[in-house]
């Protein structure tokens, strides 16, 4: 392609199922755009953005992202093309309208990357539905409403439960699981009010499958790789975005996963994406059957979170694709010596735990399901499921970073495992020390909550470690406490337990030489030489892989959340420029995978890391800096 103009209209303000992510996929794309020697237009509506930055692209509009508005700058710029995926449901929308509106035609201009067909084809649930059983990919059993009437006759036939999905909606907004006429009655006249196309898919309940993502890369000679796995703790039921998630999928036995795997590349290759997407799967552990859930014809959340854990920039490889590159002719920024059409391999395990409002919002609803609640998440990264866990609980920024007891009697305990809420992981956590993590208490609670036996005989495993390191009288056998300490165990954790200060379970640590190893990203599980500053750390025996230069550290903050925002990731990353300028390298620590700043080419160094006092004191012995910043994450930094 000759140069162009090319139009990029972001996501707006921060709503809840559309965060940072779309900030640090509009920024990829500006700026791989603009290196291909295009001049970029970017409008978007959020001032607290690094996209809406005057270096980011070549002109921004802070502007309503309304087909009038966008009319008015397109009449005025006169673009050849617009980029649709990089600005989440909004960006989608507004181009499908533009469409509609005569205006994309009128002006000439070209929808690059995945075809406005296309797009239609994947969030239109009746044209998917139909496309999925042209080429015999299993869905759910449905139909399609367009009024109350026509879903509670559909849901006769389905039988209840029933799922609602309303079409071009983000984050589940407006859908729900409906168990009778009455709940049915208002989830619909809800859900038609919040669909631009005043549609829904009324679906068979698949309740308590496995649900599973695989992230996709396509460019339009049909050249496709899977860039992640992910799977997601809770069962069908939860929405994704509410959902505790592992990646890379971790209960997939092989044969399952190439199952899934042919299966997105086929799906992905019938739609016509090119770029990125995320296709969500419904798996039957007992039968190995699975349904096609959806696609998302963009980059999204769950793109931004497979980015982050594999290091691999998916927006700007995306953006590349819409572009007319080919997927081997753009090298691996990783490896140096590598092309992204290469499938990353990871040897660690990611973790996604989701951060909800209701500190804020004390008498609010907590329980979850297929609308999204969450306002931000935390990634955590260890060498085993285990510490990422431990880990993802300290990110969080809630409570005391670890599991705190409950008081509640058993059986308020199982009432509340049967209904998922954002408290599962901590009612798990007390309800299996209370059986002492006996395999009869492992079944029960398998049953109560769906999740997968893997994972809670794991949490059990740490409930053990819980109990021994509660039964410890004087010091802490040196045995005992790299177990911890392999395992995620906080010294905050292991001070409540023990009854000890944590600067002398820090100072015990340090005389028995247990300390954090800091190990590099690098998308190929070592096999080639990495080259990526962008580091985690963990308590293994392995050594450190990384060189000290003069540095000052920077502390972002963390998950978004109500009064903590996407302002402070700006601040952060504004920061890092200063600090470079004044001639020290800039070293990030942050947790949050949907923000600029966790680029790992944002900053000379990066550690995805709590933001705790011990994974602080621990990253500044390693590092050494000139200096340390606070006062650019909030509150948490």
């Amino acid at each position: 392609m000759g140069r162009m103009k090319i139009l990029v209209p972001g996501a707006g303000p921060i709503i809840i199922g559309q965060a940072a992510e779309f900030d640090y996929s509009g920024s990829q794309c500006c700026s791989a755009l603009r290196e291909a020697g295009h001049t970029v237009v970017l409008v978007n509506s959020n001032p607290a953005t690094i996209q809406t930055d005057p270096e980011t692209a070549d002109i921004v509009y802070i502007e309503p992202l309304t087909v009038e508005s966008l009319t008015r700058i397109i009449e005025k710029e006169k673009p050849d093309a617009i980029i649709p995926s990089m600005g989440g449901q909004t960006g989608l929308n507004l181009t499908v309208d533009l469409h509609k509106a005569g205006v994309l035609q009128k002006h000439g201009m070209k929808i690059l990357g995945t075809s406005l067909k296309s797009i239609e084809m994947a969030e239109d649930r009746d044209l998917f539905r139909k496309k999925m059983k042209e080429i015999g990919e299993p869905v759910a059993e449905s139909g399609i409403a367009q009024t109350i009437s026509q879903s509670l006759k559909l849901a006769e036939k389905l039988d209840y439960p029933v799922v609602v999905r309303p079409a071009f909606t983000l984050g589940g907004t407006g859908g729900g699981i409906a168990y009778n006429e009455s709940e049915l009655e208002i989830i619909t006249g809800r859900g038609l009010a919040l669909s631009p196309v005043k549609q829904l898919l009324i679906e068979e309940s698949i309740l308590g499958w496995l649900e599973f993502e695989f992230e996709v890369l396509r460019d339009e000679d049909d050249n496709a790789i899977i860039v992640c796995s992910m799977e997601n703790l809770d069962p069908m039921g939860v929405h994704t975005g509410e959902s505790i998630v592992v990646a890379p999928a971790l209960t997939l036995p092989d044969s399952a996963y190439q199952k899934l795997r042919t299966s997105a590349l086929k799906v992905v290759r019938s739609l016509g994406i090119v770029g990125g997407c995320n296709v969500q799967f419904a798996y039957n552990s007992r039968t190995e059957d699975y349904i096609l859930i959806e696609v998302n014809p963009r980059v999204s959340r769950s793109s931004a979170l497979a980015s982050k854990a594999t290091g691999v920039p998916i927006a700007r490889i995306a953006s590349m694709l819409s572009i007319g590159y080919k997927l081997h002719e753009l090298p691996n920024r990783v490896t140096g010596n590598t092309s992204a059409a290469f499938e990353p391999s990871i040897d660690y395990i990611v973790i996604k735990i989701p951060r909800w409002p209701f500190d804020k919002f004390k008498l609010a609803d907590r329980t979850l399901g297929t609308q999204m609640k969450s306002t931000g998440e935390t990634m955590a990264i260890g060498r085993s499921f285990e510490e990422a866990l431990m880990k993802g609980w300290r990110s969080i920024g809630q409570g005391l970073g670890h599991p705190e007891r409950i008081k509640w009697k058993k059986e308020k305990l199982e009432d509340k495992l049967r209904v998922p809420n954002d408290q599962r992981l901590a009612v798990i956590w007390n309800y299996l020390k209370r059986g002492n993590a006996s395999p009869r208490r492992i079944q029960r609670t398998c049953e109560l909550t769906g999740f997968h036996p893997f994972f809670i005989e794991r949490i059990g495993d740490l409930v053990k470690i819980e109990n021994r390191l509660e039964r410890v009288k004087k010091n802490i056998p040196k045995n005992i406490l790299l177990k911890a300490k392999h395992n995620g165990f906080s010294d905050s954790h292991i001070s409540d337990l023990t009854g000890k200060k944590e600067e002398t379970i820090r100072n015990q640590r340090k005389r028995m030489n247990i300390t954090s190893s800091f190990l590099m990203v690098d998308t190929c599980a070592g096999e080639f030489e990495a080259k990526t500053p962008y580091f985690y750390s963990t308590y293994s025996d392995q050594k450190s892989e990384y060189k000290i230069g003069k540095s000052i550290v920077i502390l972002g903050s963390g998950p978004i959340r109500i009064g903590q925002g996407i302002e402070f990731d700006y601040s952060t990353v504004h920061g890092v420029q200063a600090v470079r300028k004044a001639g020290y390298e800039a070293v990030v620590v942050n947790n949050n995978p949907e923000t600029v700043s966790t680029d790992f080419d944002a900053s000379d160094r990066l550690y995805f890391e709590p933001l705790d006092a011990e994974s602080v004191f621990e990253l500044l012995d390693a590092e050494k800096p000139y200096g340390i910043i606070l006062q650019l994450g909030g509150q948490t930094a």
